[in-house]
């Protein structure tokens, strides 16, 4: 039975009644307990504005017990995140082993805790997702290894043993593992620098599994001592602009291969790309330019007309036209493979090979060799696999969990980044040491996946499995598969890359964020990727402390008919109080990088109201108190408490006092310590109410 107050009936038990006068009487009652009501909040009003409540308030400002420190923060941070979680399985195990155990199995590998409902519908349809998504993996994966520069054999390997691994460890039920466009051009820009790998393509071979393991180690660690707010410092707004960079990049890659060009640049800046097939025009060949894009409008029309691609809503259309995107999305996502099939066919009966088609030719089948002996950790570029491997670890690691948490929103479930980091780390590592390279979520095949209907997880390991048939049986049959077909599928699938509804968001609400985008995306497209990525953080690093060094400042008033007090350009309707100026920080942190600032403006705008006090015709509307409302600052250091004293000293010499209203735990500890309450005379209030009626009062300004 619900808990009720006196005078009040309990909704379950209260039953309606249509006679006049019980609900006559029934309107009294509820008219009389609303007046009791009143006279009872009046009373306790009047209560807490008489002096004696107005002191007990201040001294539970002024007598606040000691915050933990720095130590003792990190102390518990640490206890919790690491030791507390363990000592509670320990315990636990002890005494109830086997529910215990079960449950730090069902952390570790999470489809533990879906597998018991899982059925052979929903295997159906795990079956289905898999096959639609290995079609669109197999030639996408190809295409991803020789953007990499890597032989088409590492692709189809990075689409075996990571997602086998991240479908026993991994959280999301709908993200497809695999290779994918940007991180292979990261690895593609960033690694010849180091080892060129037409001159030498062992040695970059090892340099891109060293990396690979690095990136690994990063993202578990990242996963075990949950830093997932690392991945935060590649902002939304950058990653837009990266993404679309990456994008116009890889497609100028590409043109290499669909035109048929035999000479062409390392760089990938675009005036380096273009000026190369500017000069190499003379060696277009015109049949793989045919192929090419003749199959790249096959897969483009079927992908962007005859079936719609899916919202972030999880539909395809609405009212009669889904069910026939339903059916022809089938079309659109064995597309490639069969852009694939047609093309191979096509040059081995034209023999177009002959007439410089250049062609896949011999692709290494079989299972994923061990790779423990290529790893590098003596090489002098050690220390550069390792900063590379940070780097690919960050991109993969945001893209991923954005992928995940957009399709984990659509069916209602909830993502763990934490187990997503280590996951990837796991396989990442795993990777390196079976002949992968990088892999992470790609957005265009979970897209597949869910399309398909997939269930759970199920669908990468029949994906994987699918794959791996392919490479032990199907190798030989692309041998005369040609390269463009290859730049045919990664170039249908840039679109997706290029948000522009997205730019044109940011732009609207944030044009300093928008910065960030342009910043990336100019410097991917015109410098390199490494400085597109620099310039994106840099210009997000430098709006944050552009903010915390030159926090604004605003005056504030009290909002009619209530005791709050908010900002008198946000509130035009707010009054002021005459004597009185109310200022608050628009900042969480006062330091030495802010506290003068804050200071002359504060001083300036006190200064201000004060001129125009005196230049009026009332006297009292000259201000003598300024009231700092620090119910925004969550903390200060030495440097700030000098400034509110040279604050205080400046204001006196000008006729004004300063108090201050609603301090946090940590800043009156500091204050207390400093002794700058004896500085102002006690003058802190928990309320700017308060405030106003004990320095008013006792200035003459208000009436006692």
């Amino acid at each position: 039975m619900a808990v009720t107050r006196e005078g009040e009936t309990e909704s379950s038990q209260f039953t309606p009644n249509t006679d006049p006068s019980n609900t006559k009487e029934f309107s009294q009652t509820l008219q009389s307990f609303a007046e009791s009501e009143k006279v009872q909040l009046s009373v306790f009003s009047q209560t807490l504005q008489t002096p004696v409540a107005s002191q007990r308030r201040r001294d539970w400002v002024l007598n606040v017990p000691e915050p933990p420190g720095l130590l003792s923060n990190l102390k518990t941070s640490f206890k919790k995140t690491l030791l507390c979680p363990l000592e509670n399985k320990i315990q636990c195990l002890g005494k109830h082993p086997v529910p215990t155990l079960v449950s730090i199995l069902n952390v570790i590998f999470p489809p533990l805790s879906w597998c018991k409902e899982y059925n052979v519908t929903k295997f159906k349809r795990d079956i289905l997702a898999g096959l639609t998504l290995a079609s669109l993996c197999i030639p996408q994966s190809i295409g991803y290894a020789t953007l990499a520069k890597l032989d088409p054999q590492y692709g189809l390997y990075t689409s075996v043993i990571p997602p086998l691994i991240y479908a026993m460890m991994g959280s999301s039920r709908d993200i497809a593992i695999g290779p994918v466009a940007v991180v292979s051009l990261l690895l593609s820009s960033m690694i010849p620098k180091l080892e060129d790998p037409t001159t030498n393509p062992i040695a970059y071979r090892k340099l891109v599994l060293t990396v690979t393991f690095f990136a690994g180690a990063f993202q578990a660690a990242f996963g075990l001592l949950r830093l997932g707010f690392l991945v935060d410092f590649l902002s939304h707004a950058a990653i837009v602009g990266f993404m679309a960079g990456a994008a116009c990049v890889i497609g100028l890659q590409q043109l290499k291969s669909l035109l048929g060009i035999s000479n062409f640049t390392n760089k990938t800046d675009i005036i380096s790309v273009l000026t190369s097939i500017c000069k190499s025009m003379h060696t277009l060949n015109s049949y793989s330019f045919i192929i090419g894009s003749s199959f790249l409008i096959f897969i483009l029309s079927t992908k962007y007309y005859l079936a719609k691609p899916i919202n972030f809503n999880g539909s395809f259309g609405t009212h009669d036209k889904a069910r026939k995107y339903k059916k022809l999305f089938w079309l659109a996502a064995m597309a490639p493979l069969l852009s694939v099939i047609m093309s191979t066919l096509l040059v081995f009966l034209t023999r177009a090979d002959k007439h410089g088609v250049k062609i896949v030719k011999h692709i290494t089948g079989g299972l994923n060799a061990s790779s423990l002996h290529e790893l590098q950790f003596n090489s002098p570029h050690t220390a550069e696999a390792a900063k590379i491997g940070l780097i690919v670890a960050l991109v993969a690691l945001t893209e991923a969990i954005a992928v995940g948490r957009s399709f984990a929103t659509m069916k209602g479930y909830r993502l763990d980044g934490n187990k997503e980091m280590l996951a990837m780390g796991v396989m990442n590592i795993t990777g390196s040491l079976t002949s992968c390279y990088v892999a992470t979520g790609s957005f265009s095949r979970t897209a597949v996946n869910f399309s398909a209907g997939c269930e759970t997880a199920v669908s990468n390991i029949v994906m994987a499995i699918t794959v791996l048939i392919s490479l032990e049986f199907c190798t030989r049959l692309l041998y005369f598969t040609p390269v463009a077909i290859l730049a045919s599928i990664i170039l249908s699938a840039l679109p997706g890359l290029i948000n522009i509804s997205e730019a044109k968001y940011i732009w609207k609400v944030d044009k300093m964020d928008f910065l960030a985008c342009a910043a990336a995306f100019l410097g991917v497209l015109f410098v390199s990727v490494e400085i597109g990525l620099l310039l994106a953080v840099g210009i997000s690093f430098a709006k944050i402390i552009l903010n915390s060094i030159q926090p604004g400042t605003e005056k504030l008033g009290r909002l009619p008919g209530s005791d709050l007090f908010g900002d008198v350009e946000q509130y035009p309707v707010a009054t002021t109080t005459p004597g009185a100026l109310i200022v608050r920080v628009k900042s969480a942190l006062l330091c030495f990088a802010n506290a003068n600032f804050i200071r002359g403006r504060i001083l300036n705008l006190a200064l201000e109201e004060q001129d125009e006090g005196v230049m009026g015709s009332a006297n009292q509307n000259r201000v003598q108190l300024v009231i700092l409302d620090m119910s925004n600052l969550l903390n200060i250091d030495t440097s700030s408490i000098a400034a509110l004293e040279d604050l205080q000293n400046d204001l006196e010499s000008n006729g004004m006092q300063l108090a201050l209203a609603n301090p946090r735990w940590h800043v009156i500890h500091k204050l207390r310590l400093a002794n700058f309450l004896k500085k102002i005379e006690g003058r802190v209030f928990l309320t700017i109410g308060e405030a106003i009626e004990a320095c008013l009062t006792s200035m003459n300004m208000l009436p006692i």
